[in-house]
């Protein structure tokens, strides 16, 4: 037997610095969702809620505005910060073992967009606490709108983010119903009890997630059809589309409970997850 063709073999353990800034990331992920989730809820219900912070951005707002709001909101940028750059590694340097085929190379492209969001969002949280921003997360997805659709083939563009969107958000409902999520769970070597609830707390949040990611998408779809950028917009514009339905505070209220469980999901994660299985 050749030791050095087996020891070659042997996957190297992570750097501890990156599992820092998975679980950094991975518990500010968590605290974003659970009060998008809860805003989403009171605005639904009209208990207080404003539906103005009931989205990513608008709750970076919400935490800046509670005592010690700047140094919460400084944390919270931080980890959305760590959370961007851990999915750039994994997309990058292929910490995860996905490798360069078809597969491989897809999954590491939906790293990379994962990163891109994030990095976007704690971009936005950077800008808050500088004093040096202004609008929201709708209008950011308006003004993105308005750049592709200024392009040759500009409806053509946009018309391909909408589907890639919606895309990701069929993505999220399918990792949910197919059970692709709960191995994330079943690694913890939890209780049986709170490994079954957590399972059902991911399935749910998964759920609500896809919703909201294809309603985005929709909302991108109907601004390219039109060649109309103010018809895009994000979770904001996707609640209300929710809220504007029929018995629209009962699916805005579940889709928002759903997204508080997501939020729990990632804070067990952060915990107790192996960082060197996959994440989405």
């Amino acid at each position: 037997m050749n030791i050095a063709s087996v020891a070659s073999n042997i996957p190297s353990p992570r750097p501890e610095w990156i599992e820092r800034f998975a679980r950094f990331g991975l518990i500010a992920k968590g605290v974003v969702y659970c009060l998008v989730g809860i805003l989403a809820f009171m605005a639904a219900f009209e208990l207080g809620g404003n539906r103005q912070n009931a989205g990513k951005t608008g709750v970076f707002q919400f935490i800046l505005e509670q005592p010690f709001g700047t140094i919460l909101l400084a944390l919270v940028a931080a980890g959305m910060l760590c959370y961007a750059l851990w999915r750039f590694i994994q997309a990058i340097k292929d910490t995860e073992d996905k490798g360069t085929d078809t597969k491989g190379i897809g999954k590491r492209i939906g790293y990379a967009f994962s990163g891109f969001v994030y990095g976007t969002l704690a971009f936005y949280a950077f800008k808050l606490l500088m004093g040096n921003s202004s609008g929201s997360n709708g209008d950011s997805r308006q003004k993105m709108a308005s750049t592709l659709l200024s392009q040759p083939f500009g409806q053509w563009l946009l018309g391909a983010v909408a589907l890639g969107t919606i895309a990701v958000g069929i993505h999220q409902i399918y990792r949910a119903l197919s059970g692709k999520y709960k191995k994330n769970v079943q690694g913890m070597h939890l209780k049986p009890e709170i490994e079954k609830t957590l399972i059902k707390a991911g399935k749910v949040g998964y759920i609500a997630r896809g919703v909201v990611w294809m309603i985005i998408g929709y909302l991108f779809l109907k601004a390219a059809t039109e060649a109309n950028s103010s018809e895009a917009g994000g979770s904001k514009r996707a609640f209300q589309f929710l809220e504007e339905a029929s018995y629209g505070s009962y699916l805005l209220g579940a889709v928002a409970l759903g997204l508080i469980c997501y939020g729990i999901f990632m804070f067990v994660r952060a915990k107790y997850q192996n960082i060197g299985t996959p994440a989405n």
